[in-house]
């Protein structure tokens, strides 16, 4: 069995959770901890480069990480290519997660008004 090391903003939903369990075999799921989380979900835009910002983050993965793990990666673009990078060159599988969009209209006091509803597909490799 292996785990699912998560390095995205988001919470897992049941069936996400649910699938990684049944398709990949993942008995555990790894949050950040609570400041590496913060550095993740905010990289800042004015940075000309982010290496030296991530490294706390890569410091964790290269501490935690095991060859059948699963690493969630989702979030800035710049960031999920260098963690991508990172987990695949330490023998770790990346992935993201898919989702189907289902558009919702509804009536209400006279206006239309459309909800967006996110709906988990299946899991990735990068």
């Amino acid at each position: 069995m292996s785990k699912m090391i998560l390095l995205f903003s988001h919470t897992l939903t049941s069936e996400q959770k649910e699938d990684a369990q049944k398709c990949w075999g993942i008995d555990a799921f790894v949050s950040l901890p609570m400041e590496l989380q913060k550095l993740w979900s905010s990289v800042p835009a004015e940075l000309e480069e982010i290496n030296s910002y991530l490294e706390p983050i890569q410091a964790f993965l290269m501490q935690e990480l095991k060859p059948n793990d699963i690493v969630l990666i989702q979030g800035d673009f710049g960031a999920t290519y260098a963690m991508v990078r990172l987990v695949k060159s330490l023998g770790a599988r990346a992935m993201y997660a898919t989702t189907k969009r289902n558009v919702v209209e509804k009536e209400l006091d006279g206006k239309i008004v459309k909800t967006s509803v996110f709906e988990h597909v299946r899991f990735r490799k990068f």
